[in-house]
Order: structure tokens, then sequence, then C-alpha cells
């Protein structure tokens, strides 16, 4: 689990390192750059939790990072609505 972990970690995060570039662009590829950069701090902070359930034997951990993956998701996509809904009150 750990190394497919991983595989995703290093794929996410060049993916992200690919589109960073295009980051201010239209919302669509905002969006898509956005995915991939949480995406790949998912994976990281997964394979964080692991290591700490791992080491402490406590699901905590494991919560507290569900926890940030939501919080960190859900204020990406307020932020691509916000980015959209300027985009088409621009379209004359």
């Amino acid at each position: 689990m750990g190394s497919l972990g991983l595989i995703a970690l290093i794929v996410n995060a060049a993916c992200a390192m690919i589109l960073l570039r295009y980051r201010e662009g239209d919302a669509n590829v905002r969006a898509v750059w956005l995915f991939s950069r949480n995406d790949a701090i998912g994976n990281a902070a997964v394979l964080l939790a692991a290591l700490a359930v791992a080491a402490t034997g406590s699901p905590w951990p494991d919560l507290i990072t569900a926890l940030a993956i939501a919080a960190l998701f859900i204020h990406s996509a307020v932020r691509i609505l916000g980015d959209a809904l300027r985009e088409l009150k621009a379209i004359p």
C-alpha cells in the first residue's frame, strides 16, 4: 500500500509541476491544477498519517489528516466555483 501511495505521490506531484505555469489560466485550467496539487498533497499527507498511526498505534493521525484533506478540497471547490462564476459574468 505504501509503495502505491508513493507512486501516486510522484505521479501527482509531476502533474502539478507541469501544470504550475498554467495555474493563472482560465477556470478550467486552474481547476485541473488545483486537482493535481490537492491529490499530491493528499498523497503525502496519507503517507505521513500512515507512518504516524504505525508509530503511535492511535487512529488520531489518520482522522486529523482526513479532516485536513477534506478542508483543502472544500476550499479548492469554493475557489473553483468563484472563478467559474466570475468568468460567466464576464461573458457578454
